[in-house]
């Protein structure tokens, strides 16, 4: 497949790539700026602002799949993740590309019916208007009809670790284990997000990974 990564630069982003590129598709990488991803003949770098739909069509034109892991940045305002949401799905329908797959916030999954994971005491409050962002995003995702989209929230708490090829599938809940951790790596997650767009399981739904 010819896979569009935009935001290929983060530390998500980087494993999607990697993981992309392990199971012989073609890549796509997009970022603001290129410079930051490590020279590799199998990918095609291309630079584009995530929030313009005129250079986001540019970058997934002809390809037949993208996946959007855009967060923000320091110093960028957590409104990027709506803005770009509108973009992409604008830019998608234009380019005529139908498969997109999200990479999504975990706040707005329920710990118990009614109470979101960013309502709890233990939810960072330094996060709390990004996990609002995502959650935002999500709903503008959900009115979307034209394109099929994915929106992929990890688990409670997603780090750097091993890359296993194992984790369960949720919907709309918090996912915890034995223990009640919920977690995943990221290179886990970037399973999952690629196999979601090899295999076009859940689309037009929201899911959630963790172990």
């Amino acid at each position: 497949m010819q896979i569009s990564i935009i935001g290929a630069t983060g530390r998500i982003g980087r494993r999607i790539v990697a993981e992309a590129l392990d199971r012989k598709h073609t890549v796509t990488a997009v970022a603001r700026n290129t410079r930051e991803i490590e020279a590799d003949e199998r990918v095609t770098l291309r630079s584009a602002d995530a929030t313009h739909p005129e250079q986001l069509e540019e970058v997934i034109r002809d390809h037949d799949a993208v996946v959007c892991s855009i967060g923000p940045s320091r110093g960028d305002s957590p409104q990027l993740v709506q803005d770009a949401t509108r973009a992409l799905a604008a830019a998608a329908m234009r380019a005529h590309v139908k498969r997109v797959v999200i990479v999504g916030g975990a706040g707005s999954l329920a710990v118990k019916p009614g109470v979101e994971l960013l309502s709890t005491p233990e939810f960072p409050q330094e996060w709390r208007a990004i996990a609002l962002a995502h959650r935002e995003a999500l709903e503008l995702w959900r009115r979307v009809k034209e394109l099929d989209w994915t929106y992929i929230s990890p688990a409670a708490v997603i780090e750097p670790g091993t890359r296993t090829g194992k984790y369960r599938v949720g919907h709309n809940d918090l996912l915890v284990d034995a223990q009640g951790h919920s977690r995943i790596s990221m290179e886990d997650f970037a399973v999952a997000v690629i196999n979601e767009v090899e295999t076009g399981a859940h689309v037009r739904e929201r899911i959630t990974v963790a172990y």
